[in-house]
């Protein structure tokens, strides 16, 4: 069955974001760690390259989303208690990201 590109419910909790894919059960937590060193942005992933510009060592670990907003019907944009909030996560990516046992074996990684 093809997921949707939209959440079904999404859940801010302090150690990370709770997606929630459909009805069925589909849902995953995103480290709020894991989704901070993943952010998008310019200031984090160099644009022509993609390389990343963040350093690890700057985020601390227990860094938490303080606030989301949707951004359109494609993307969330998260308020982490660093102070940084640029970033655009979209669903497209977050799905192919999704950290649940099933999409993790589907990509070869567990």
């Amino acid at each position: 069955m093809k997921q949707p590109l939209m959440p079904y419910r999404i859940t801010r909790r302090d150690d990370g974001l709770l997606l929630e894919w459909n009805q069925a059960g589909h849902a995953a937590l995103y480290p709020a760690r894991w989704l901070r060193l993943s952010c998008p942005c310019a200031e984090c992933v160099e644009e022509m390259s993609g390389r990343p510009l963040l350093q690890p060592a700057t985020v601390p670990p227990d860094i938490r989303p303080v606030s989301i907003g949707l951004v359109g019907s494609y993307g969330l944009k998260v308020s982490w208690s660093d102070g940084h909030g640029t970033g655009i996560y979209t669903f497209e990516k977050l799905l192919a990201w999704c950290p649940c046992e099933a999409c993790r074996k589907v990509r070869g990684e567990g």
